[in-house]
């Protein structure tokens, strides 16, 4: 039923939470999971002219999918990773079409102060307009 499963990631810890669920999905179904962690291109702004910050971004996207894709080929679970640029919104759901995902499986919340409403709002895109199912995982009380 769910062959493949996109997990986008920030690293945060209500996406770490929300990766258990898609582990367990992916156990269940025998699913690979998709790892993409996107660089939030459209709040670079001035910013987006120095290089240094552009790679210190993508080098923190990079250790994020890495880090994830060593804990998904622990449990045994095929996974794929990919990072990209640009809005996360238009990124994930461009990344589901591409790779023909059956389920989104993501977080409700990413960071801590502007970065986790940001986030949320992207996640509250994805469920109103993604073509597949969205399982969104919220931050157990324990840990925020």
């Amino acid at each position: 039923m769910y062959d493949d499963i996109l997990f986008p990631t920030d690293g945060s810890d209500g996406a770490n939470e929300a990766l258990a669920h898609a582990l367990e999905l992916a156990e269940t179904h025998n699913s690979t999971i998709h790892v993409l962690s996107v660089v939030d291109s459209t709040y670079l702004g001035s910013a987006a002219a120095e290089a240094t910050t552009i790679e210190s971004l993508q080098e923190r996207t990079e250790q994020v999918v890495d880090e994830t894709v060593e804990d998904i080929a622990d449990h045994g679970t095929d996974v794929v990773a990919e990072h990209r640029m640009g809005d996360p919104y238009e990124e994930i759901l461009d990344y589901a079409e591409t790779a023909a995902v059956d389920m989104i499986v993501m977080g409700t919340h990413g960071r801590s102060g502007l970065d986790r409403f940001l986030l949320g709002s992207v996640t509250e895109k994805i469920v109103r307009t993604a073509d597949v199912p969205v399982l969104t995982v919220r931050l157990s009380d324990t840990e925020s």
